[in-house]
């Protein structure tokens, strides 16, 4: 198995339009574990498009309950069953993600009920195994470490940064939050932070073009991160390689990647990539280790 990191879709917030890019999913390659972090829609054809098989669907992570991160959990574990899934898939969410699974389970229960039946397929709810969790460690097994930060995102208050951590690399996963400076010290000296980003210029036009107005720009500014604040959390942990994902507005002709890369001229130096759906990263060799600050 490669060792990479895939942003399988760029933007922040479920609707999509044409041509654009799709919302929130990330696929992590690490130590013989293939783990996608949210499941906002179009994450089972970027999981396709990124050339993973999807009965080798291993462990899923939802860092929150907003449509854009869970909307295609159910989804993708169907169609990876109807791709040949034979094998269990562990769903690591907060507290309520059971009652996403079985919502969906019940919803598409004549479908899987005539697939067992007609097709031989194994029970899909016996490969399913959901686990909610709050702050702390939630994995630690065959050297792979995946830890949660409870971060601010109001008004969702089960919202949660992820550690992963295999043999020297660190990864970490921002998930959706306002600017929240004890984040530096949970990704203190990863290797690659994957951090949200939203764009000043881009969010009167956004919320001319979405509608709600007042109510959606208050929440998109109490509840996101400026770019140039993302830069901030980077510099202060120290990390390796900040790339810039859930990106607000993602689809603004307007704003290309030189604008992004303005917006933390003055607050990260370091490496920077702006996500875009397809978007691979290679990940460090088992034998590299950063130094924490």
């Amino acid at each position: 198995m490669s060792e990479r990191l895939v942003i399988l879709g760029a933007k922040g917030g479920p609707a999509i339009r044409p041509g654009g890019p799709s919302p929130t999913a990330s696929l992590l390659e690490i130590g013989g574990r293939r783990i996608v972090i949210d499941c906002g829609l179009g994450v089972s054809r970027g999981l396709v498009e990124a050339g993973m098989a999807l009965p080798t669907l291993d462990l899923v992570v939802i860092t929150h309950l907003h449509s854009d991160h869970v909307l295609e959990l159910g989804p993708l574990i169907h169609t990876a069953w109807t791709s040949g899934l034979k094998t269990p898939v562990e769903i690591w969410g907060p507290v309520g993600t059971r009652t996403v699974w079985d919502g969906f389970v019940a919803s598409l229960s004549y479908d899987i009920e005539l697939r067992i039946d007609d097709e031989g397929r194994p029970d899909i709810r016996d490969l399913v195994r959901i686990h909610e969790f709050g702050e702390g460690r939630l994995i630690e097994e065959d050297g792979l470490i995946v830890e949660a930060l409870r971060v601010d995102h109001p008004p969702v208050e089960e919202c949660y940064a992820i550690r992963v951590r295999h043999e020297g690399r660190v990864i970490v996963f921002s998930a959706d939050t306002a600017y929240f400076p004890p984040l530096a010290d949970f990704a203190r000296g990863a290797d690659i932070l994957v951090h949200e980003a939203m764009h000043p210029s881009g969010v009167d036009r956004l919320v001319a073009r979405t509608g709600n107005g007042e109510r959606l720009k208050a929440h998109l500014l109490a509840s996101h991160t400026m770019a140039s604040d993302a830069g901030r959390i980077a510099s202060s942990a120290k990390v390796g390689h900040l790339v810039l994902n859930h990106l607000v507005p993602a689809d603004d002709p307007e704003i290309g990647e030189g604008d992004w890369r303005a917006e933390l001229a003055a607050t990260w130096d370091g490496p920077l990539t702006i996500g875009r759906d397809g978007l691979s990263l290679a990940l460090p060799g088992t034998q590299h280790k950063r130094k924490s600050a």
